[in-house]
C-alpha cells in the first residue's frame, strides 16, 4: 500500500478540527494531533479540544498524553507521531496530521538534528567561564570553532552560546554540522499539504474574538482555576504558557483584572494567528483553501480523489 500523509495546517481558530472529522468520515484516514497544547490532560476548553463524544466515535492520536506539570519536546512529538503513523499504515489507513503548532510541522517535514542531551558538568564549566570573562568572550570562542553558528547567534544570547559550545565539547562536532544531518520522519512518504484559513484577515480576527468569549462562557476561567489550585503548577510550566492560559493565570495571580486579562488573551491569540500565517505562507507546496467556504471539505476531498492519491481515497 502507498504510504501517504495528509497535512491539514492552519492558524488557530480556522476550523481545522471540525474539517478533519468531516474528512475522516469520508476517507480511510486517522487523525494525529499536531498541537503542543492538546497533549495536556485537563486543558480542554482553552485548547478547543474535540469533545469526548467525537473522540470516542473518531479516535484522535496524541491528545491527553501528558499531565500539565510535564514537559513535551519536539523530539518526543516526532517519536510519538512516527509510532502513530506506523500503526495507522499497518491498519491499511493513512494519517491525517491536523493542528497549528508550526514547529511540529516543520520538524515533521524537515526533521530535527540528533543533538546530545544536556551535560550539567559541561554547562557549569561554561557558565563559570562566562562569569569570569563575559558571554561576548565565549561568543568569540564559538566563532573560532563554529563561525556559522556565531554569525546567527547574538553575542549576548547566553542560552544559545552555551548550547552551541556544550554540543561542541560533548561531541567534538559543531552544532551547525549536526543540524545539517537531519532526517524527516516523512522521508519516502507521499505528502500533500493543505492550509485552511479565512481568506480575509479581518474575518479571522473577528472569529478569534468571538471564539474566546465563547470559551469564557463555557467555563474557561474555571478550568484554569482548577489547574491553579492544584498547587504543583506555576506560570513557568510550558503548559501554562499557552495563549489564553497564560493571561488568565496572570489574572488569578492578581496581576490583571479579568477584563484586561481577557483582552490581553484575545490580542495574544490574534498575534499567534499572524505568526502562524507568516510561517504558512512560506509553504510553497501547500494548497490553500478558504475555511469560510461552505464546501471546503468537498474541495479537499476532490483533490484527494485525483492523481496519485486516488489509489486509496475512495470518495
Amino acid at each position: 500500500m502507498m504510504r501517504c500523509a495528509v497535512l491539514l495546517m492552519g492558524p488557530t481558530g480556522a476550523g481545522k478540527s471540525d474539517l478533519a472529522v468531516q474528512l475522516v468520515e469520508k476517507l480511510p484516514l486517522e487523525i494525529i494531533s499536531v498541537d503542543s497544547a492538546l497533549v495536556y490532560r485537563g486543558m480542554d476548553i482553552g485548547t478547543a479540544k474535540p469533545d469526548r463524544a467525537i473522540r470516542v466515535r473518531i479516535p484522535h492520536h496524541l491528545i491527553d498524553i501528558r499531565d500539565p506539570v510535564m514537559s513535551y519536546s519536539v523530539g518526543e512529538f516526532l517519536q510519538d507521531a512516527a509510532t502513530a503513523m506506523e500503526n495507522i499504515w499497518a491498519r491499511g489507513r493513512q494519517p491525517l496530521l491536523v493542528g497549528g503548532t508550526m514547529l511540529y510541522f516543520h520538524a515533521l517535514t524537515a526533521g530535527i538534528a540528533e543533538l546530545p542531551a544536556a551535560d550539567l558538568v559541561v554547562r557549569r564549566t561554561i557558565d563559570a567561564q562566562a562569569s569570569r570573562q563575559g558571554w561576548p568572550a565565549l561568543h568569540r570562542q564559538l566563532a573560532q570553532v563554529d563561525p556559522v553558528a556565531a554569525t546567527r547567534i547574538h553575542a549576548n544570547d547566553a542560552q544559545r552560546i552555551q548550547r552551541a559550545l556544550e554540543v561542541f565539547h560533548v561531541t567534538g562536532q559543531t552544532i551547525t554540522g549536526l543540524q545539517q544531518t537531519r532526517t524527516s520522519v516523512l522521508a519516502g512518504v507521499e505528502v500533500i499539504e493543505f492550509v485552511v484559513s479565512p481568506l480575509q484577515r479581518t474575518e479571522l480576527q473577528t472569529r478569534l474574538g468571538q471564539r474566546f468569549m465563547k470559551m469564557m462562557a463555557a467555563g474557561f476561567l474555571g478550568e484554569i482555576r482548577a489547574l491553579f489550585e492544584r498547587g504543583d503548577l506555576t506560570a513557568e510550566h510550558p503548559a501554562m504558557r499557552a495563549v489564553g492560559y497564560r493571561q488568565l493565570w496572570q489574572h488569578l495571580m492578581g496581576q490583571y483584572a479579568l477584563d484586561e486579562a481577557v483582552e490581553r488573551a484575545i490580542v495574544a491569540t490574534r498575534q499567534l494567528a499572524k505568526r502562524q500565517l507568516t510561517w504558512l505562507r512560506r509553504r510553497q507546496s501547500a494548497q490553500w483553501v478558504d475555511s469560510m467556504h461552505p464546501q471546503v471539505a468537498r474541495a479537499i476531498l476532490k483533490v484527494l480523489s485525483e492523481g496519485k492519491f486516488a489509489e486509496w481515497s475512495q470518495v
